[in-house]
């Protein structure tokens, strides 16, 4: 048998006039194809459609696809970090905020603050087995005097202040020793306050009092804080303003009368070409009555001075040496 023969055939094959003519291989060229261009670092792909975005897009603008994700559902950075980390392409991950050194130490500061306040408020009074008890503002009366002191025999005070209040008109002044207040014998200033608060506010009561050695007894209504500051109140906005003497108040001291019981207030500097000085009042001078007031302490004389009304003229009654002069003052204003 005879082994079966390859036929052979060459199809034919056109040249191109243009080869040939430039004496170019007769193979035909295969056309030039563009290579891929990576795109520039401010745009991105979608991987979804192939359209490209502005790198600082997070959706795509066709399809509405998250740049940077594909389409399956639950794709995220960390799987995406899982995924490349073989191939070792860098894949950004987003890290969570920590708080700083500076934060905690003021986080500290104001737990510490907080817990020792806590501490003095709660814990203190339990250790003392005292409960502990949120109680409302406790009301009190007030009968309107400043500078409360405890002395022997009872609770004296600096000056009436407040005009026209219940010591006021009950013809208390400073200086004046209060021994009995509504039937309660007085040991200290303490105690005045404890009974003040005890008082209902408008009740009437006995006030036995020392002046000058001798016991006195009169009777005055407790007010409220509020009627207490209407009346200073109204005292301060009066049109007639208040009275001028014209002495330094800060040189004026309060000291005992030789031989007697009584204190007075002995004038320091006397201001020139002022109403005191007018009237003829010198240095030195004792005070024992103004307006027709028992003078006792220097703060009760800075209170009538201030309350009289200016341009009229006030009786003062003084020491000067072993005599007793009664002077008119025609009072300026201030």
């Amino acid at each position: 048998m005879q082994p079966p023969q390859t036929v052979w055939r060459i199809a034919n094959v056109v040249y191109p006039s243009h080869n040939a003519k430039f004496g170019e291989s007769p193979m035909s060229k295969n056309p030039e194809m563009p290579l891929p261009v990576a795109s520039p670092p401010s745009l991105t792909t979608c991987s979804n459609c192939h359209s490209t975005m502005p790198a600082e897009l997070r959706f795509c603008r066709n399809c509405g696809f998250r740049l940077g994700e594909g389409p399956s559902e639950g794709f995220n950075e960390n799987r995406a970090a899982a995924i490349q980390a073989g191939s070792g392409v860098p894949v950004r991950v987003r890290r969570r905020r920590r708080m700083s050194g500076m934060a905690w130490i003021f986080v500290g500061l104001l737990v510490f603050f907080i817990g020792a306040a806590a501490f003095t408020a709660i814990v203190t009074p339990l250790r003392r087995n005292a409960p502990v008890q949120f109680t409302a503002p406790v009301s009190k009366s007030f009968v309107g005097v400043d500078g409360l002191d405890s002395v022997d025999g009872g609770v004296t005070f600096e000056n009436i202040n407040c005009p026209g209040g219940p010591a006021d008109k009950a013809g208390l002044v400073g200086g004046d020793v209060i021994t009995t207040f509504d039937g309660q014998a007085l040991h200290d200033e303490d105690q005045l306050n404890d009974l003040l608060v005890k008082t209902p506010i408008g009740k009437t009561v006995e006030v036995v009092y020392l002046r000058d050695g001798e016991s006195k007894t009169t009777k005055l209504t407790t007010i409220s804080k509020e009627d207490m500051d209407r009346l200073n109140t109204a005292f301060n906005k009066r049109p007639e303003g208040r009275g001028q003497f014209g002495f330094d108040d800060g040189d004026a001291e309060r000291v005992e009368i030789p031989g007697t019981k009584m204190f007075g207030v002995k004038l320091g500097t006397i201001l020139p070409s002022r109403p005191a000085d007018l009237a003829g009042i010198k240095a030195g001078d004792i005070v024992l009555e103004f307006d027709g007031v028992p003078i006792r302490t220097t703060e009760e004389f800075r209170m009538r001075v201030r309350r009289a009304v200016p341009y009229s003229t006030v009786k003062v009654v003084l020491m000067r040496g072993d005599q007793k002069l009664e002077i008119p003052v025609k009072m300026g204003r201030q």
